[in-house]
């Protein structure tokens, strides 16, 4: 693989994909002719014989570069911009302050009516299941969290916002201590001192998202869909993260695309990853990918995939 520019940086867990998968080449741009960049590339073809070549630059790449990539297209020599390269791999939308072509949002919209009622089947059907199955489990993590910290509350409320940036009261099972938060909002963290043994438990399982079924019979929440943030951090990552708030063009969900495939989020670039995660599931939405998520998550659950 040759990468031509450095527009996006690459996470380190997508490098270390990239690693594994390809022998990486990287070819700068900046203050190269365009017959240059083609002599870099044309050795590194004689020598390497990659198969993809990535336009990853910030400044249109010159007519020249495109036709010489053209001609290699004959030879087999495939070559594709990041933007397609990251949904096509990495299976998540690119996200970058600097994008000159804003034509991916045009596909992030709301469900149609079809997709919703597809949806709500998924969800009603679902919890029919998960319940059926969980309530034992749910008994036994009530009284877990009253043994382990019986001074506080078996479930926790807090406002959350969902559809059209509107706020709801979301519930789980309490996974901290109470008054965890003395001062403003934070993140929780690995290893967070404020989680109690249960607690983490529940946590790296999912089982204390389970009492979110009420929200999904309410209409609050899907089953499926981008996790709900309370207003205080969608505010800053408004301002920080362009197009934040696309995500809040569909109801939240009590798992996701991002949470199958990223940890739990801790800072301002957690929040990037986690949103490229989620446009592609709005972008992509499918009932392949619907069904991949529940299997995802059941693995989690069981302790098969630890994220």
């Amino acid at each position: 693989m040759i990468i031509l520019g450095k527009k996006y940086t690459f996470h380190p867990t997508e490098w270390e994909y990239l690693t594994t998968q390809f022998r990486v080449e990287h070819i700068t741009l900046h203050d190269k002719t365009a017959d240059e960049v083609i002599d870099q590339i044309a050795k590194i073809l004689q020598q390497h014989l990659p198969k993809l070549i990535i336009l990853n630059t910030a400044v249109p790449v010159p007519d020249d570069v495109i036709a010489f990539l053209t001609r290699q297209e004959l030879q087999g020599v495939q070559f594709m911009t990041i933007e397609h390269f990251m949904e096509k791999h990495f299976h998540k939308c690119l996200i970058h302050e600097n994008l000159d072509d804003l034509s991916f949002l045009e596909e992030i919209r709301p469900y149609s009516t079809t997709q919703y009622i597809l949806k709500r089947l998924i969800d009603f059907t679902g919890i029919f299941w998960i319940t059926f199955f969980s309530w034992p489990l749910m008994l036994f993590a009530a009284w877990r969290i009253k043994k382990e910290s019986p001074e506080g509350p078996i479930f926790y409320r807090q406002k959350r916002v969902g559809e059209g940036g509107k706020e709801f009261e979301c519930i789980k099972f309490r996974s901290m201590v109470p008054d965890a938060e003395k001062g403003k909002p934070q993140f929780a963290s690995a290893d967070d001192p404020r989680v109690f043994q249960w607690g983490a438990f529940m946590r790296k399982t999912r089982i204390d998202e389970l009492p979110q079924m009420w929200n999904v019979l309410r209409g609050d929440m899907h089953l499926i869909g981008p996790r709900p943030e309370r207003k205080y951090w969608t505010d800053i990552f408004e301002e920080m993260i362009p197009y934040y708030n696309e995500r809040h063009l569909v109801k939240p969900g009590i798992t996701g695309w991002a949470q199958v495939n990223y940890p739990y989020g801790e800072n301002h670039e957690d929040a990037m990853q986690k949103l490229m995660y989620d446009l592609y599931y709005i972008k992509k939405w499918n009932i392949k990918l619907e069904l991949k998520i529940i299997w995802l998550t059941a693995l989690t659950v069981l302790g098969k995939k630890g994220i």
